[in-house]
């Protein structure tokens, strides 16, 4: 189902701008983005596939069935009790019924570490990208051979290397495991017998093992460091993944004030940071951020790395030793007093 299948058949109990336009922090490049939430018709809710979100294409749009809602509410999850607080210039639909969800509700002690753990999430995500624009990798990915190694002398040379020197192609080669030494082979070579080479091809994932004749002598021992390997597959892949999918505006902009940090990142931990402290304060969601100007300095790039993340891991030191605030229902304590009085 899409967002306009899902307007078609009149489900929504909210639909809203969220993000910096709900938070005041937009700027003339920010884009609008939709959160609402919906309620499925019996025919639908009954599916084997409960469709419990719906997204557009660029998740620019994004709805939350109710049972969905209500289940992240109770977790305290910041992104879903900001919608029990939308400023009303940001409401472009409203059923009755959503009023019938109080936010008193849901409001608890747990918002101490929903709130300091998304903050810390965004300080991990700034430091993603501080990596990456420092440390930039290559286009062609690196192969098995360039974390193979046979032992040369006292030391190690790098099995491109040996091949180099000794004129020898890497499919001429066979390896065979030795017992009780992890990811250590003994290296063999013969132009004439066919050898499953030391790795298929560039996409190969693990060595290739050979059947070796018992007269066959090594001509090496070389050793695969597969873990070594293996983290630089995954940090690759994680690094081309986000070069294709990254908001350009958003790492020029990174890139022009130089810090080499994600200021947007770091404007959402303090934004996160100082709603989780008026939450334990007051018991109030509070979208609509009054420090504009300073979150705004935090995104153009006014700040160092080092001394936000100082600042951020000060306030979240504090903020998660406090004792918050148990949010209890006012009108009902105030009842019980009452009639306890009329005893009195």
């Amino acid at each position: 189902m899409t967002p306009a299948e899902l307007k078609s058949k009149n489900c929504l109990l909210l639909e809203s701008i969220s993000g910096s336009h709900a938070y005041g922090t937009n700027i003339h490049s920010s884009d609008i983005d939709i959160k609402g939430v919906y309620i499925l018709p019996p025919d639908d809710f009954f599916r084997i596939e409960y469709p419990e979100q719906i997204n557009d294409d660029g998740n620019n749009v994004c709805f939350f069935e109710l049972r969905k809602f209500i289940s992240l509410l109770c977790k305290n999850n910041p992104n879903m009790l900001e919608l029990l607080a939308i400023p009303s210039d940001c409401i472009l639909y409203k059923h009755p019924y959503y009023d019938l969800i109080d936010p008193e509700i849901f409001v608890s002690k747990l918002c101490k570490e929903s709130f300091a753990g998304y903050a810390m999430t965004q300080i991990k995500k700034a430091r993603g990208l501080h990596k990456k624009v420092l440390n930039p990798m290559e286009h062609k990915r690196k192969t098995i051979l360039d974390f193979c190694f046979v032992v040369s002398g006292q030391g190690s040379t790098n099995i491109q290397n040996f091949l180099l020197q000794k004129n020898i192609d890497q499919h001429d080669c066979g390896l065979v495991a030795i017992p009780h030494m992890a990811e250590v082979y003994g290296l063999y070579h013969s132009p004439n017998k066919k050898y499953a080479g030391i790795m298929r091809n560039e996409d190969s994932m693990d060595v290739s093992l050979s059947a070796i004749e018992k007269d066959d002598m090594p001509i090496g021992i070389m050793s695969f460091n597969k873990d070594g390997f293996s983290k630089y597959c995954k940090d690759y892949k994680s690094y081309w993944d986000w070069t294709e999918k990254r908001n350009t505006e958003r790492y020029e902009n990174t890139i022009a004030h130089g810090k080499n940090y994600d200021a947007k990142n770091m404007m959402h931990t303090f934004r996160l940071l100082d709603m989780c402290e008026e939450i334990g304060r007051s018991g109030k969601i509070i979208v609509r951020r009054t420090n504009r100007d300073f979150l705004l300095k935090i995104r153009s790039g006014e700040f160092t790395y080092d001394e936000l993340l100082t600042r951020a891991e000060e306030r979240l030191a504090v903020e998660r030793g406090w004792k918050f605030r148990q949010v209890v229902n006012i009108v009902f304590v105030k009842e019980f007093c009452d009639e306890e009085l009329k005893h009195t």
